[in-house]
């Protein structure tokens, strides 16, 4: 199994924000950058790669319950979106990677 902390140890991601889940068990990583489609079917525990790095991805973290949310191909979360990252504990990581290669990282560790 791979935690989230397990995850940023690897040191594949740079740490955006560290939330309070850094225990949590990462089940599968999920790709969609289409928020209403992640809401309905990002499973708990993902590891979910996006490049919206906007407010709304961070609700709809907090919605499906994601593990973390790694932003992909250089996103970046803008200043409103890390204060609420931090004060809603969710971890946040990030990549210049493309969407695909992100997920597979991931989805190789967990194996």
């Amino acid at each position: 199994t791979v935690t989230v902390q397990g995850l940023i140890d690897k040191g594949l991601f740079d740490v955006v924000n560290k939330g309070d889940g850094l225990d949590r068990e990462i089940t599968t990583p999920f790709c969609c950058d289409l928020l209403s489609i992640a809401m309905g079917r990002a499973p708990a525990g993902c590891a979910w790669v996006t490049v919206m790095g906007n407010l709304n991805t961070l609700a709809v973290a907090a919605l499906a319950d994601a593990a973390c949310v790694i932003l992909a191909e250089g996103a970046m979360l803008d200043e409103a979106a890390v204060k609420k990252a931090a004060l809603q504990g969710i971890t946040v990581l990030r990549t210049e990677e493309p969407v695909f290669e992100t997920a597979l990282a991931v989805k190789e560790l967990l194996k």
